[in-house]
């Protein structure tokens, strides 16, 4: 069984968008979307630097766009979609790409509620300095308690020992000096807030105001949610779960085990792809992996389809 996940913030790269913009229609495409939500997709893509596109509000369109336009190249519709791919997840900002793969959102939709998405966690990442920082290795019976008594949250639990931790600036800086005990090293992210936490409670209420005026249809493929690893097919539904998770962590672990439940024997991340495969190599062994990186991807990629995509069972077998 095959599964696509969408990486989350802090995937992004200086010019990771333009390899892609080669290929036939890519580049009308992120023009007609950047028109649609005021942003210059083809340029924070190919030209801008690190910093322009740490900016919340440019990163998560950027990211969302790139992993539609990436999965689009692999699969023919979405009747094919759904005829191939297993189930399907986002890491974060990553599950608005799902929910326009898995058709619960038009891509239309999901790169105009990303935009406001974006500017509404920008915003509340504004009124306190505060960030993000992984912590690689240690274990979440140790880890966990720590980050308590430091005041930071757990806002993302990858698995395969790595949790990333939330909080202010001054909270992150005692983690760096005071790590836990088993944990090898404690890394900065390249976001600008601390999402998934209490900080970003004002932008639920915006985002929520603004699903509310969505198209929403039912999931045409398994769509497993960051809250809990729950199938979930109903669309009004997951679109109430996107804009929760705003402010609560992301539970990365349980998707991969619900990933593990359903017997899954391969994953492809979309582009900029790299960190969840990296991931699922440690946590889920003998699951192939293949990131997409750039379209010199591709043709791997439609061998690992070739090989381990079938026709699927109705997600809704497995919804909640």
């Amino acid at each position: 069984m095959l599964v696509l996940v969408a990486p989350g913030q802090g995937a992004q790269t200086p010019g990771f968008l333009t390899p892609w913009l080669d290929l036939p229609g890519v580049e009308d495409c992120l023009r007609r979307w950047s028109e649609a939500i005021d942003l210059d997709l083809v340029h924070y893509g190919t030209k801008a630097d690190a910093d322009e596109i740490r900016d919340t509000a440019v990163a998560q369109p950027l990211l969302v766009a790139s992993a539609l336009l990436s999965a689009g190249q692999l699969f023919d519709g979405s009747e094919e979609f759904a005829r191939l791919v297993g189930a399907t997840a986002g890491h974060s900002v990553g599950e608005l790409a799902a929910a326009a793969l898995t058709g619960v959102l038009t891509e239309e939709a999901a790169m105009e509620l990303v935009r406001k998405r974006g500017l509404a966690m920008a915003e509340a990442a504004a009124v306190t300095p505060t960030g993000m920082s992984a912590l690689l290795g240690g274990e979440a019976e140790v880890v966990l308690p720590h980050l308590e008594r430091l005041g930071l949250t757990p806002a993302n639990v990858n698995g395969a020992g790595q949790i990333v931790a939330a909080g202010t600036l001054e909270q992150l800086a005692a983690l760096a000096e005071d790590k836990p005990e088993g944990t090898r090293r404690v890394v900065p992210l390249k976001v600008a807030g601390a999402f998934h936490t209490t900080h970003m409670a004002p932008a639920v209420a915006a985002l929520r105001a603004a699903a509310g005026e969505l198209a929403v249809r039912d999931a045409h493929t398994r769509f497993v949610s960051n809250r809990d690893g729950a199938v979930v097919t109903h669309g009004a539904d997951v679109v109430e779960r996107l804009v929760g998770q705003v402010a609560n962590p992301v539970r990365w672990d349980k998707c991969m085990e619900t990933f593990q439940e359903l017997g899954v024997t391969a994953i492809i991340e979309a582009a900029p792809g790299g960190t969840l495969t990296g991931i699922a190599k440690r946590a889920l062994p003998g699951v192939k992996t293949l990131a997409l990186k750039t379209p010199d991807d591709l043709a791997a990629a439609r061998e690992l389809i070739a090989e381990h995509a079938g026709d699927t069972v109705s997600p809704a077998s497995q919804a909640e």
